[in-house]
C-alpha cells in the first residue's frame, strides 16, 4: 500500500493520460463509425465494398500489431507524430470499425418503411439517414456502444507497449522502483474497473431513458 501512496502523482498523471486517450479515441471512433456505416448502408456499391473491407480487416487484426506498425513503421516512410497522438489515431480507427458494426445493427433494426416514408417526403439519402434512420438506430445501440467504450478504455493500456506513459505504463515504472507488483497493479486494475463501472452506469441510465417502446 505504501508503494501506491508514495507514488500517487505518477499514478494520477498516468490516469489523466488514460482518460485523455479514452475520450479523444472514442470521439474519433464515433466519427469513423458514422462515416463507415453511412458507406455500408448507402446506395453506392463501391463505397459499400470499401467500408466492408475496412470493417472486416480491422476486426481481424490485433490492435497491438497496428500500434507497433504505426509507431515504428510510419516514421520509416516519413509520417511522424507524437506517441500519444499516434496511439489515439490508431485506437480510433480500430474501434471505429466496431462502432460502425454496432450502428449498422441498429440501422438494420429500423423498419424499411421508415426510409421509404422519408424518400416519399422528398428527403435525400443523406437527409433520411441523418434525420430519420440514425437517431432511431442510436437509441437501440446505447448499450453495445457503451460496451465498446469500455473495451476501448481497456485497450488504451496497449499503448504502454509502444512507449506511451499512461496508467499501465506508470504502474510498471513504479513497480520497477518498488518491486511490489500485487498492490501496484491491483491499484491500477481498480482504477480501470472504476472507469468501466462509471461507463456502465451512464450507459445503463441512457438506455433506460432512450428505450424505444415496443
Amino acid at each position: 500500500m505504501s508503494a501506491l501512496l508514495d507514488h500517487l502523482p505518477e499514478f494520477w498523471q498516468g490516469l489523466v493520460v488514460t482518460l485523455q486517450m479514452t475520450a479523444a479515441s472514442f470521439v474519433g471512433a464515433a466519427v469513423v463509425g458514422l462515416v463507415i456505416v453511412a458507406m455500408r448502408v448507402g446506395p453506392v456499391p463501391v463505397l459499400r465494398a470499401v467500408a466492408t473491407v475496412y470493417v472486416e480487416t480491422l476486426q481481424n487484426l490485433p490492435l497491438l500489431v497496428l500500434l507497433v506498425l504505426a509507431v515504428f513503421g510510419l516514421p520509416e516512410i516519413g509520417l511522424k507524430a507524437g506517441l500519444t497522438t499516434t496511439a489515439i489515431v490508431v485506437i480510433a480507427l480500430y474501434e471505429g470499425a466496431y462502432i460502425a458494426e454496432a450502428l449498422r445493427s441498429g440501422v438494420n433494426a429500423i423498419s424499411a418503411g421508415q426510409g421509404e416514408a422519408a424518400r416519399a417526403l422528398g428527403l435525400t439519402f443523406g437527409q433520411s439517414l441523418r434525420h430519420v434512420v440514425l437517431p432511431q438506430a442510436l437509441r437501440t445501440v446505447v448499450q453495445p456502444i457503451g460496451n465498446i467504450f469500455i473495451a476501448l478504455t481497456m485497450n488504451t493500456s496497449l499503448a504502454a507497449a509502444v512507449g506511451v506513459v499512461e496508467l499501465t505504463a506508470a504502474a510498471n515504472r513504479v513497480n520497477l522502483l518498488e518491486a511490489q507488483p500485487i498492490p501496484i497493479f491491483v491499484g491500477a486494475g481498480l482504477a480501470y474497473a472504476a472507469i468501466a463501472a462509471c461507463a456502465g452506469f451512464v450507459t445503463g441510465r441512457l438506455e433506460r431513458r432512450l428505450a424505444v417502446a415496443r
